[in-house]
């Protein structure tokens, strides 16, 4: 039996939810504390934001043209902190077809473990392109009414084309109290939520100095829930503290819905 390559999608349709510093985020722990060979992508084609967070400010090729025909796929990668990344163009004048995507990667993912897509937050072909070209999707959402319906609309189109949603990764919780709790969210989309991360500060600082979170501050509690989740898609034994082994015996909901994710994702893995 041979690993295949994943291709994990990351898409949110509301802005500001944070998932460009998830992708980048997943990226760099997975190459940093899994060893394994990254490849990410910015498929946010109408506000490329990737870049700026993997510190690659001006890129030489990007997505975009690779996406019209003018670049082989090879050139477009830069390195940085570990991992190969594919940015985007700010100010890209031709035209190009996001829905080539799928086609371009595969000419170089068996080159790595994982190629991880930042998607676009419209509800258009750009997001179609993500999930067409993924062998996994995560849908990043944040515990509120108006998040939450643009995450149902996100998982009715994953579903129409054969691409469900195998978690969601739920993101800024700031007050539970006057929030939606997992219990809501994953009735109201019957889908689990596989992480759970507390507003940090720590996003915030890493994107200022253009250092991911995982590399600015591994102890954060933002970098701890992304590593939870690199465990599962590894198949590598989550980590937790002395104190949590300790006082907090029993799982988290969201631990074992990545236990969950571990089975079911690793055992489509082998073919």
């Amino acid at each position: 039996m041979i690993i295949m390559s994943k291709t994990i999608g990351i898409i949110a349709i509301k802005g500001g939810v944070g998932k460009t510093t998830i992708s980048s985020s997943l990226a760099v722990d997975l190459a940093n504390n899994y060893n394994k060979k990254v490849l990410l992508i910015d498929a946010n084609y109408g506000a490329p934001n990737l870049g700026l967070h993997m510190d690659i400010l001006e890129p030489q090729k990007t997505i975009h043209e690779v996406l019209a025909n003018n670049a082989m796929i090879e050139s477009a990668i830069h390195s940085r902190f570990g991992v190969d990344v594919i940015p985007g163009s700010y100010n890209f004048p031709y035209p190009f077809n996001p829905l080539k995507l799928r086609n371009r990667i595969r000419k170089i993912s068996r080159n790595y473990d994982f190629v991880v897509i930042d998607s676009s937050p419209s509800l258009n072909e750009e997001v179609l392109s993500t999930m067409l070209a993924s062998d996994i999707l995560f849908a990043v959402s944040t515990p509120d009414y108006p998040t939450l319906l643009c995450t149902l609309k996100a998982s009715k189109l994953a579903f129409q084309r054969g691409r469900p949603i195998a978690g969601i990764i739920l993101n800024k919780v700031r007050e539970p109290k006057y929030e939606l709790n997992m219990n809501e969210i994953e009735k109201t989309t019957n889908i689990p939520i596989v992480a759970k991360i507390y507003d940090d500060k720590m996003p915030l600082r890493a994107v200022f100095t253009r250092i991911p979170v995982p590399l600015y501050d591994k102890h954060s509690r933002f970098a701890k829930e992304i590593n939870g989740l690199s465990a599962a898609l590894t198949n590598t034994k989550e980590k937790r503290s002395f104190f949590a082994r300790v006082f907090l015996p029993h799982f988290r909901k969201e631990q074992v819905n990545r236990q969950i994710l571990k089975q079911n994702f690793y055992r489509r893995q082998f073919v």
